[in-house]
């Protein structure tokens, strides 16, 4: 076997159970619904943003919030990243708890593959599927190109944000998923880890400190700088750093286990 067919295999896996396509399903459906909500509030203030000489157009009040309401400011509650904090986690509470509490783990270690692949393997498919998400929900916005005025590059920059966020969750969620003996503590591991890791610097924001330490550490620092179309290499190089910390614990871990086993 090699890291492509676990990749595969577990692909296969999250496309053939249920609760990925029902994940997918509440998502799309939720942020369709954003979306109509967010059309008609910039519809409804069209004549005033028009009288505003700078003033944000539908890039900016549509395009741009459906990815975040806590970033952006947007008054609608959970956008994408928030709506990710809740379905990451289950999403990838099976990848390798599940194969632990089944006793089918030792099964993919005989087939002589590390734990940096098999880990791996699995992270990537996790990332596909994430991304199909976030390509299906970059097109209800773009679905209106034809007919409003889109900034393609602060979009772009916004989806790059966006999906690196996911990234993120899904490298912390299989970390997870590597130390958990059964998938519900995984699940909730990964949703602590991940609210901390947005919510860290609330009490700093709140003091007045913009700065330091712990403002850097907090994943919403460096998306917001994405999500207002600016594209800093310290800003990718934090996200690539999470998620290198966190797979790099995850096969530790199981690296551990095949030693054992």
């Amino acid at each position: 076997m090699t890291l492509l067919a676990v990749t595969r295999l577990e692909l296969r896996r999250l496309f053939v159970r249920p609760l990925g396509w029902i994940v997918a399903a509440l998502a799309l459906g939720e942020l369709g619904w954003r979306f109509a909500l967010l059309l008609q509030i910039f519809l409804l203030n069209q004549v005033k943003l028009a009288a505003l000489p700078d003033g944000p157009g539908y890039t900016d009040l549509v395009a741009v919030r459906m990815y975040s309401s806590f970033i952006t400011g947007s008054p609608l509650p959970l956008g994408m990243i928030e709506l990710a904090l809740l379905l990451v986690p289950l999403l990838t509470m099976t990848t390798l708890a599940s194969e632990r509490s089944a006793g089918t783990l030792p099964l993919l270690f005989s087939t002589g593959l590390s734990a940096s692949r098999i880990l791996l393997g699995k992270y990537l498919a996790v990332l596909v599927w994430l991304a199909l998400w976030l390509l299906f929900a970059l097109a209800i916005p773009a679905s209106l190109a034809h007919g409003v005025t889109l900034d393609w590059g602060k979009l772009a920059a916004a989806t790059l944000g966006a999906f690196l966020g996911l990234a993120v969750l899904g490298a912390i969620g299989v970390a997870c998923s590597a130390f958990a003996s059964h998938p519900a503590v995984a699940a909730v591991a990964a949703l602590m880890i991940g609210l901390a890791l947005n919510c860290i610097n609330l009490g700093a924001q709140l003091a007045g400190i913009n700065s330091g330490f712990i403002n850097w550490l907090a994943m919403s620092t460096h998306q917001e700088t994405l999500l207002r179309g600016l594209v800093s290499s310290a800003d990718v190089v934090w996200f690539l750093l999470a998620i290198i910390v966190a797979l790099a614990l995850g096969v530790q871990r199981l690296a551990a286990d095949k030693e054992r086993d």
